[in-house]
C-alpha cells in the first residue's frame, strides 16, 4: 500500500540492513514521503519523474567479492541525488573506480569520533564539538573514486564522508539514521531539502483519510474480524476500520490468560462503552495454557500462540456471513525483525506471532493498515482518532503476552506471580511520574529459583527481572537510569507482596546487542 499519492518521493534501496526502515522513519519525520525497495524492485522502475532522491542502505554484503548486490549503473546518470550509507558508500566507491579493502584489524563497530576535512552542503550544521558517529563495518574505502573528494574522516576510516557534488552523489560510512550518531538527522535534512529540493508535505495525520480509503477499497462489502488486544496498535486499527466500514467490523478480544493483571476488564469496557464497538470477548485461557504445557523454546511459544489465535478467529468467522478478512496491528518493526517487508536479505531476529508466527495457510485474508508505520506514528494517529490516553500512551506489549516474559515453561502459578509483580512495578512507575519517560517497561520471571532468607526461614523462590528502556522507535534502545530510591522501593515491594519471588534484578542491557524483550 502506498501511503500517500505524492509527486515527490525519496526511494530507499534496502540492501539488508536491520536499520533500513529507520532511514524511512527519519525521512518521514522531516516531512518527505519515502518508499523502501529492494535492489531487484528498483530495476523495474520505468518512470523516475517522481523520484527526487535515492538513499542506498547498509547491509551484510561486501563489494570485495565477485558477486555483490547493486543497482543499475544508469541510475547514477539520471541527475537524481544519491546518498550511500555504509554499504551504500562502498558500492558507490566500487562503481566509480575506488578501492575497498576488507580488514578485521581496521574494522569499526560502535561509536567513533568524526573530524571535518572540507565543507559540504551535505554536512552543513552537522559538525558540533567532538561529533560521535555510529560505525558498523569491516570493509573500508581506501582509495577515493575519481572526481570525488573527502569531507570527513575517523581515526580508522579516512574516507568516512565523500562526495561528487557535480553529480550530486554522496556517501557516509557511518549510520546517521541511528540515535547513537550525534546530530545524524541533519545529514538527511541537508540531503532531502538542500540537495534533493523536496518540499515539506508529508505527515502521519494526513494519512488518516488515505488509510480509510484503502480499507474501504480492500474490504468492499465483506466483513472484517479485528484482533483487538487493547494495545495501541490494535486499538488504532479497530478505530480506523470502524470509521471505514462500521457495520461490517467485528472485534474479537481473546483472553489468552497471558495478559497483564485485569487488562481485559478495563479495555473491554472502554471499547464497548466509549467507542460503541462491536466487541466479542472469547475466554481461551485454559486452551492456551494447555497447548503451552512443557514448552520452553521461545520461537515454539510464538508459533503455538500464532496458530491458536488464527484457529479462534477462523472459528468465530464461521459464525458470521461474509467474513473474509482478519485485521491486525502489525507495525514496521514487527516485519523488520520477522522478515524483510521488501524481500531483501535482512536477517531474521525472531518471529512475531502476528507476522512470522502465523500459519502459511489461512482461511482469512490479512489486512494490516499500520504495517508501514512506527510506534510513535501510530500513537499520533490514535490521538487524531480520539483514542484515550490510557490506551494511546500505553507501553508496547508483545502479542504472545507473558508467555515470552516467563522464561522457560509457562504455568498458571508463574503467570499469577508475574502478573502481580508486573502490576506493582507499573503502578509504581505511574505513581512516581516515570511511566511516560520510558518507552517500555515490564517485569519478567527467570526460570531458575534461588535461595533467600525471610525472617528466620530459608526460601527457595523465583527471580524477578525488571526492565525499562528509552527509545524513539524500538529499533535501538538504552536502559533507563532509575534513582536508587526507586530501585530500592520496587525491590522491597515486589518481594514483600508477591509470594514466589525472593530476588529482584534490573536489566541494564541496551539494544543492540540485546533485544527489548528477553525472548
Amino acid at each position: 500500500m502506498q501511503l500517500q499519492k505524492n509527486n515527490e518521493k525519496i526511494l530507499i534501496v534496502d540492501f539488508g540492513s536491520q536499520v533500513t526502515k529507520l532511514i524511512a522513519r527519519r525521512v518521514r519525520d522531516l516531512g518527505a514521503y519515502s518508499e523502501v525497495l529492494t535492489p531487484n524492485q528498483i530495476k523495474s522502475i520505468k518512470n523516475y519523474n517522481e523520484i527526487k532522491g535515492i538513499i542506498l542502505s547498509g547491509g551484510p554484503s561486501t563489494v570485495t567479492k565477485k558477486n555483490f548486490q547493486s543497482i543499475p549503473r544508469n541510475i547514477f546518470f539520471k541527475n537524481i541525488p544519491i546518498l550511500g550509507v555504509c554499504y551504500g558508500l562502498q558500492l558507490i566507491a566500487k562503481l566509480f573506480g575506488g578501492k575497498i579493502r576488507s580488514s578485521k584489524k581496521k574494522r569499526e563497530f560502535g561509536r567513533a569520533l568524526i573530524f571535518k576535512k572540507n565543507n559540504s552542503i551535505l554536512t552543513k550544521n552537522f559538525f558540533i564539538s567532538n561529533n560521535s558517529v555510529w560505525m558498523s563495518h569491516e570493509d573500508a574505502v581506501i582509495k577515493l573514486p575519481k572526481n570525488f573528494r573527502i569531507i570527513a574522516s575517523t581515526k580508522n576510516s579516512k574516507l568516512t564522508i565523500i562526495e561528487n557534488s557535480k553529480k550530486k552523489i554522496y556517501g557516509v560510512q557511518f549510520h546517521p539514521e541511528v540515535t547513537h550518531t550525534d546530530n545524524g538527522k541533519q545529514i538527511f535534512k541537508n540531503f532531502i531539502f538542500s540537495i534533493c529540493k523536496i518540499k515539506k508535505r508529508w505527515n502521519v495525520i494526513s494519512q488518516k483519510s488515505e488509510l480509510i480509503r484503502y480499507i474501504r477499497e480492500t474490504v468492499k462489502r465483506d466483513k472484517v474480524i479485528c484482533a483487538l488486544s487493547g494495545g495501541v496498535d490494535s486499538s488504532v486499527v479497530a478505530l480506523l476500520i470502524n470509521k471505514a466500514i462500521k457495520k461490517n467490523l467485528i472485534c474479537i478480544m481473546v483472553d489468552t490468560g497471558l495478559m497483564r493483571k485485569d487488562e481485559f476488564k478495563i479495555t473491554y469496557k472502554i471499547f464497548k462503552n466509549r467507542y460503541n464497538l462491536n466487541v466479542k470477548l472469547v475466554n481461551a485461557s485454559k486452551f492456551f495454557l494447555k497447548k503451552l504445557k512443557n514448552v520452553s523454546n521461545p520461537e515454539k511459544k510464538r508459533k503455538i500462540i500464532g496458530k491458536l489465535f488464527i484457529k479462534i478467529f477462523e472459528k468465530e468467522a464461521k459464525k458470521e456471513k461474509r467474513i473474509k478478512f482478519l485485521a491486525q496491528g502489525t507495525l514496521y518493526p514487527d516485519i523488520i525483525e520477522s522478515r524483510s517487508s521488501t524481500g531483501s536479505k535482512t536477517s531474521k531476529i525472531k518471529s512475531h506471532h502476528n507476522v512470522g508466527g502465523l500459519p502459511k495457510k489461512m482461511n482469512l485474508k490479512l489486512i494490516e493498515p499500520l504495517k508501514d508505520f512506527f510506534k510513535d506514528e501510530v500513537r499520533k494517529l490514535g490521538t487524531s482518532l480520539g483514542l484515550v490516553k490510557i490506551l494511546s500512551q500505553r507501553h508496547p506489549f508483545p502479542g504472545p503476552g507473558l508467555a515470552i516474559r516467563i522464561l522457560g515453561k509457562v504455568t498458571y502459578e508463574k503467570i499469577k506471580i508475574l502478573q502481580a509483580a508486573d502490576d506493582i512495578y507499573i503502578s509504581e512507575l505511574i505513581k512516581n511520574n516515570l511511566y511516560n519517560k520510558i518507552w517500555q517497561a515490564y517485569a519478567a520471571l527467570l526460570p531458575s529459583k534461588t535461595v533467600g532468607v525471610m525472617g528466620d526461614s530459608r526460601t527457595y523462590e523465583y527471580t524477578c527481572l525488571i526492565r525499562a528502556v528509552v527509545s524513539e522507535d524500538g529499533m535501538t534502545a538504552d536502559y533507563f537510569t532509575f534513582p536508587k530510591y526507586f530501585l530500592d522501593n520496587i525491590s522491597n515491594k515486589i518481594i514483600n507482596n508477591v509470594k514466589g519471588i525472593n530476588r529482584v534484578v534490573y536489566d541494564i542491557t541496551s539494544k543492540p546487542p540485546g533485544t527489548i524483550e528477553l525472548e
